[in-house]
């Protein structure tokens, strides 16, 4: 049995004959489509759009082997703009179907019909009756081909299928209207989105409402290469136990790209839960010439020709809108209702400066404790202290709440309560003030909104990773030679890679050195990293950098020992904190990167507001 194929693909299932008349009606200018099913495109797909429509004289070529109306001059190999250009998915369609193409072009008297069934590709062309556009019937798939139909799934599971594939078409073109109809039952009607609120209502219908409600709003430009990238990602909170809300766009065609995710990957590195994926639409533009959209049979992956400017671009874009994340009241979850922590946002705010408040002397902190209770009462012992300015950093961050604890207790009068603001709201900062601490491991705070819950540990440990991190940046990397260089084994084409990149080593702080055909020395490595295992780490980063151009191995590998420096030099559970401690906490954390998470991708902080207080308690019911 011979399988055709469509588009380079095979023709597997109805989804991927969907994918191919939608990708057709798209490049024809349409916008308004519609696409009828039944038995989940088993029976019948019937697609209508209302694009420029094809001349009579090549409705009979448009069926016909290594046909193309995309592709004018070889130039336009080079920077293809369409979403197909091959000319071979509708004659794979229609030997293995019955199939029916009617179509009116632009300022013609009359509509035409062309029909085709099975392998023996003839076609008959008669006169029909059809406003401008172009309709598509295909019955009976695989009807000539039994052994293969024997293997499509059952009709629910071939809908579903379909219904992505529609999905992914409606999320790439919001200019377009789409209506989706099963067995007669309308399912989906996704009307023109013109606005951002439009845009939003769309990729909440089909994300779900929970992503739209917990996302941030991307836009980033470099002018410099031509490259853009626009859409929505996801809080880290907001995370997925698989890859099951990822769409990304190139150009206009969703894309699934190794050298994406790892980037996307990479960017939600310090933020994500072990396991846990994150969600996004996105939307990356740049020179059709710059991506090669015809490296894989179904299109699913590109080849940029910039690499490494790609994987730079979108790393540096994702990273820095979740660091500029803050603790706002400005969205609140629904599912806060509900209790789970992991699903509360910290919504998207302009970066605030913290705010000293002095308390009078002798409010101590409300403490709501039970004996026994099942937590690590031990704080930061010091030990061996690491060197350098970030250890020093590490010193300072264990104690600061300490000593503003002192300072405040013998502050005079002029002190801020909650109860002088509530007159001025604005003067609330969005994490509000502390009330107290729950078994010594919770602060409770009150905002305008509601209820603010915290764990200390938590988001301490966030803040002087932060400060970690920034103190580490600031100084210059310090090497230590080795009595005895490590010698690595690579391939031919890994130290050919250690050799051109060398001096990036010595940046960060590695001298390698060229042996021989297939060997390299490592005579230098980071202070940082001198219990590592840096052989394994060098191999890491020369494949990361052969795959996809650039590596932040060793980055990672530097921030792992500064988050267990910060994990430990962090407040402990138990520990009781006065109210001003825990005031401090709070402004620390408004004003700190990545303050919704801990350094494990754990929730820091969740909040309920009054409207979810009275709907639990069914007040005013």
């Amino acid at each position: 049995m011979k399988i055709k194929k469509v588009g380079g693909g095979v023709v597997e299932r109805p989804a991927s004959v969907v994918k191919e008349f939608l990708e057709n009606s798209l490049d024809a200018g349409a916008t308004k489509i519609d696409l009828e099913v039944e038995q989940g495109g088993i029976k019948l797909i019937k697609i209508r759009d209302n694009g420029q429509g094809i001349d009579k004289d090549d409705l009979s070529l448009s069926l016909s082997r290594h046909a193309t109306s995309k592709i004018i001059q070889l130039a336009d190999l080079e920077a293809v703009g369409s979403l197909g250009f091959r000319g071979e998915a509708l004659a794979s369609i229609s030997s293995v179907s019955r199939l029916t193409l009617t179509s009116r072009r632009q300022g013609a008297e009359a509509a035409w019909s062309v029909r085709s069934e099975g392998r023996d590709m003839t076609t008959e062309i008669s006169p029909s009756s059809h406003p401008q556009g172009t309709t598509v019937e295909m019955r009976d798939l695989f009807f000539n081909t039994p052994a293969r139909r024997k293997f499509t799934r059952t009709e629910n599971t071939e809908f579903k299928h379909l219904d992505e594939v529609l999905k992914r078409m409606s999320l790439s073109r919001f200019d377009v209207e789409f209506s989706l109809s099963h067995n007669a039952k309308v399912i989906r009607h996704l009307k023109i989105a013109t606005s951002l609120r439009d845009r939003e209502r769309r990729v909440a219908a089909i994300c779900g409402p929970a992503f739209i409600d917990q996302s941030i709003t991307v836009e980033m430009q470099a002018e410099s290469s031509g490259l853009s990238l626009k859409g929505w990602i996801s809080l880290p909170t907001f995370s997925r136990s698989q890859a099951d809300l990822q769409y990304f766009f190139v150009n206009g065609r969703m894309i699934k790209d190794r050298l994406v995710t790892h980037a996307l990957r990479q960017a939600y590195s310090d933020v994500l839960f072990n396991g846990r994926h994150p969600a996004y639409v996105l939307y990356l533009e740049l020179d059709p010439a710059l991506v090669d959209v015809n490296v894989h049979p179904t299109k699913h992956e590109v080849r940029f020709r910039e690499n490494r400017l790609v994987h730079d671009f979108l790393f540096r874009s994702i990273h820095r809108v979740i660091a500029d994340e803050r603790p706002s009241f400005q969205k609140n979850s629904p599912s806060a209702v509900a209790g789970n922590p992991s699903d509360v946002i910290a919504a998207e705010i302009p970066q605030q400066q913290g705010m000293n408040l002095n308390v009078p002397s002798g409010q101590n902190s409300a403490l709501i404790s039970q004996p026994g209770a099942n937590y690590m009462a031990s704080g930061y012992s010091g030990g061996n202290q690491p060197a350098g300015a970030a250890a020093h950093s590490m010193r300072e961050q264990a104690s600061v709440y300490s000593q503003l604890g002192r300072e405040s207790s013998t502050a005079a009068g002029g002190a801020v309560s909650l109860e002088q603001l509530s007159d001025n709201p604005e003067q609330i900062p969005p994490l509000g003030f502390a009330i107290a601490q729950l078994h010594g491991v919770y602060i409770l705070a009150q905002n305008t909104q509601g209820m603010i819950v915290v764990d200390m540990h938590a988001a301490h440990e966030r803040i002087v990773y932060e400060r970690l991190k920034a103190s580490y940046g600031k100084e210059k990397i310090r090497s230590q030679p080795l009595l005895v260089p490590v010698s690595v084994a690579l391939s031919s084409l890994e130290a050919d890679c250690a050799d051109e990149h060398r001096e990036l080593f010595s940046q960060l702080g590695f001298e390698l050195a060229r042996l021989g055909e297939e060997t390299i020395a490592i005579r230098q490595i980071p202070v940082t990293l001198a219990k590592s295992d840096v052989e394994q780490l060098v191999r890491d980063v020369l494949s990361d950098m052969l795959s996809l151009g650039s590596s932040r191995k060793i980055q990672e590998s530097v921030n792992e020992l500064l988050s267990t420096m910060a994990c430990h030099g962090s407040v402990r559970a138990n520990r009781q904190l006065t109210i001003p401690e825990m005031n401090q906490l709070l402004r620390d954390m408004e004003t700190t990167e990545r303050s919704g998470q801990c350094n494990h991708g754990r929730p820091t902080w969740s909040a309920m507001s009054l409207q979810d207080l009275d709907k639990l308690f069914m007040r005013g019911q």
